[in-house]
């Protein structure tokens, strides 16, 4: 599909499909709408007064032309109240307009919406970025696609000339998101430690970005014991990866960036048992995917911020050779930690990542991982926890989701938690009680970073929806790719 703004006046465009955004409180057809629905031959006002239509947000009604316009199909798509407008608005509902468009059989497709806060460009990415995901499909492994890819294969942005970089913004953004939600969605007989590492590979080759695999061995020698336990119950072998981006120039800044990598998480001896949704730990590597996705449209867009993308991949498998609950396992950085839960094992390699990123020397570290069940219990589905002492950081992460559209709320780091995660035998447990079992997991990490700036997010909610949303169909979101590329641009 090619996505291009145009300077053609409303009343002049000719494509098959035209949408049209129009807020609550502007329902009524004036100037421009009503000297187009003249040409219409009165439609458009008759269509709102017979659907009742409120242009209530992301809400849609359609017809078909029947006049001497060129124009065959016109879409009206609700903006809510013109004081609410955000670009998550604009994202949505031209998400809302494609899927209407893609249902009709659209060839061509003119949007005209009005600007987010007179900005051409904010308005154009949301708009490219809304259309590109929600007609995103993932038919890899069907062998007879029940749905035909879309036939859309032109996209005007009307009144947004001149704005071909923030299309080409977006167009990376986009290629990101969909990377990482085709890395999350593979089952995980498709996506393996290994074939984790040759996507890294693959992408520094691409891109001309910098990689550096460790095996087993390398692990070894740097002490990674919390990580290599995860691993050791495996047939397939850990793969540490740290993917580099470096700007031509001098980097205004240094940033890490951590993916839990669990392409199958069984439980481990703690096995998860029926009910515990043990089917969906493919998903497990939604943090590692989020970051892969984040270091393929960095590479592309290439801004002067040194970025390390960094995942210690493995599964977490039964074997004879499987960590034991109360087994004793040593971090890099020479704290203990006593398995009392086989299951809790995303934080001992997130442990290990933490120690390695801490001594590169960046200005900040964050980290994304499908940590915790109780985050989805405290927060729901849609919604990301952010966990970080450090108000500064925490404020450009708010800003970067908000612009993204991606929801996180700040969660406490209620440092006398810490004492349900203490051993009698070791520096710590890995969990601790049932009770603030996010916060125990977020205060878990922070032991393994010193003075960097740091934050977690627990994506265990968003990186997956069970039914349609927004531009999300079902199955894997990409969550964290915008949030992640925008903090590093702000950066």
């Amino acid at each position: 599909m090619k996505i291009q703004p145009s300077d053609t006046p409303l009343l002049q465009w000719a494509g098959d499909t035209l949408a049209i955004g129009l807020f609550e409180d502007a329902v009524e057809l004036t100037d421009e709408l009503a000297k187009l629905d003249e040409q219409f031959g009165g439609v458009l006002k008759e269509l709102i007064a017979e659907e009742e239509f409120t242009a209530k947000a992301y809400s849609t009604i359609f017809t078909r032309v029947r006049s001497a316009s060129p124009i065959r199909k016109v879409i009206l798509v609700g903006l809510g109240k013109l004081e609410a407008l955000k670009l998550e608005t604009l994202r949505r509902a031209a998400a809302a307009v494609a899927r209407v468009a893609k249902k009709q059989k659209s060839i061509s497709l003119g949007l005209s919406f009005p600007l987010w806060n007179n900005q051409s460009d904010a308005t154009a990415q949301a708009l490219t970025e809304g259309v590109q995901l929600a007609l995103h499909q993932d038919l890899r492994f069907k062998s007879e696609p029940e749905e035909k890819e879309t036939k859309l294969q032109t996209l005007d942005l009307l009144g947004l000339s001149g704005q071909e970089a923030a299309i080409t913004l977006a167009n990376h953004i986009v290629s990101g998101v969909i990377l990482t939600r085709e890395l999350v969605a593979a089952p995980a007989n498709e996506v393996t430690p290994i074939t984790l590492a040759e996507t890294a590979q693959g992408m520094a080759t691409e891109h001309g970005i910098d990689v550096k695999i460790l095996e087993r061995e390398e692990c070894e020698k740097l002490g990674m014991g919390a990580f290599l336990g995860v691993a050791q119950a495996s047939d397939l072998p850990p793969k540490f990866i740290h993917l580099t981006y470096k700007p031509e120039g001098t980097a205004r800044r240094k940033l890490a960036i951590i993916g839990k990598g669990l392409t199958f998480d069984s439980g481990g001896l703690n096995i998860k048992g029926a009910g515990s949704g043990i089917e969906t730990m493919k998903m497990d590597m939604g943090g590692a995917g989020a970051i892969l996705g984040a270091a393929k449209a960095i590479a592309q867009i290439k801004p002067d911020v040194e970025v390390h993308f960094i995942s210690a991949a493995t599964e977490n498998m039964i074997s004879g050779h499987a960590m034991h609950p109360g087994d004793i396992l040593k971090a890099s950085n020479g704290k203990t930690i006593e398995v009392n839960n086989t299951d809790a094992e995303g934080r001992l390699t997130l442990a290990d990542a933490l120690v390695y990123a801490d001594k590169l020397g960046v200005d900040a570290v964050v980290d994304l991982a499908t940590l915790t069940g109780a985050c989805i219990i405290a927060l729901g589905d849609d919604i990301a926890g952010l966990y970080t002492p450090d108000d500064a950081l925490a404020s450009e992460l708010e800003q970067a989701a908000e612009t993204a559209g991606e929801k996180l709320w700040r969660m406490p780091m209620e440092e006398k938690y810490f004492e349900g995660l203490k051993s009698g035998i070791a520096d710590m447990k890995n969990t601790g009680p049932r009770a603030g079992g996010s916060i125990t997991a977020a205060l878990f990490l922070k032991q393994f970073i010193k003075d960097t700036p740091w934050a977690h997010l627990d994506v265990a909610g968003p990186v997956w929806t069970d039914k349609e949303n927004g531009y999300n169909s079902p199955g894997a979101t990409g969550y964290g790719v915008r949030t992640l590329v925008n903090w590093v641009l702000a950066a």
